[in-house]
């Protein structure tokens, strides 16, 4: 229990692990080693079609995650040059995650250099490389409601432009659009807006977030997985696309069905 609560008041206050180790009695580098043990989550098994139908009541179907990256910044690492040195000036390592309809963290990957970019932190990531190989279980394709004549539907995750467009990552249409298109593109908008604010809440909840963080990567990654698990756990209430063409399509379909009777909602007329 002692290890927990110290893990709580650090996350919480991000005050130094001297300060932190002189409240419970006990020496820094103790402090350390227990914030690095304790903050060791194992990967959580999504629900995906649960997240799917949660997503539906938000008005976008076959949805399965909201994704962006996050730049947790940290101390220039020791003979690192510029791999952690990011577009903003700083040194960070970044937070790709998928969120679902709730806020909640339903995948992570943690620790990817400053430098890349969020397209590239997902290529060279275990999450992108289990979607690029379909091991991550998605279900299987399946029709939007009532639009069957449109033929089975792949699940996908939603994303801005600095993402892919693949079979299943959905990202805007680009450059500035009328119409259709940009329906479409306030519906995911809409959706997307989730891992923003989850992000946002992350922040505002740990307050290690609002300053530099005085530890190694590999500490400051297992930090980052602590502050998700414990973000989860105070908001539960319960418990590989392929490129080109395939695509375009996938974005073009649920572009119509977002147009049509079938698939529109009243507020997006309003929006647009």
């Amino acid at each position: 229990m002692t290890e927990l609560l110290l893990l709580y008041r650090y996350l919480a206050t991000g005050d130094s692990f001297r300060s932190v180790a002189f409240c419970f009695r006990v020496g820094a580098s103790t402090a350390a080693g227990i914030v690095n043990e304790v903050c060791q989550p194992k990967p959580d098994a999504a629900e995906w079609r649960k997240i799917a139908a949660e997503f539906s009541h938000l008005d976008f179907p076959n949805c399965l995650g909201a994704m962006d990256g996050k730049h947790v910044v940290i101390e220039a690492p020791p003979s690192s040059g510029s791999l952690y040195y990011n577009y903003k000036g700083t040194f960070s390592i970044v937070l790709l995650a998928v969120v679902d309809a709730k806020y909640r963290f339903r995948v992570v990957d943690i620790g990817a250099y400053g430098r890349n970019s969020d397209g590239g932190t997902l290529s060279a990531s275990a999450f992108g490389t289990a979607l690029r190989q379909n091991t991550l279980g998605i279900p299987a394709d399946s029709p939007l409601p009532g639009a069957e004549h449109l033929g089975p539907m792949p699940h996908v995750f939603l994303a801005d432009e600095a993402f892919p467009l693949r079979q299943n990552i959905m990202r805007p249409y680009p450059g500035h659009n009328t119409g259709e298109k940009n329906v479409f593109n306030l519906r995911l908008s809409h959706v997307r807006r989730m891992v923003e604010c989850a992000f946002g809440i992350l922040a505002s909840q740990w307050r290690v977030y609002r300053r530099v963080l005085g530890v190694s990567p590999k500490v400051a990654e297992n930090i980052v997985k602590a502050t998700c698990m414990l973000h989860n756990f105070l908001r539960w209430d319960g418990n590989p696309g392929l490129p080109g063409g395939a695509a375009h399509v996938v974005r073009d379909k649920l572009c119509q069905y977002f147009n049509s009777p079938l698939g529109s909602v009243q507020w997006q007329n309003r929006m647009v």
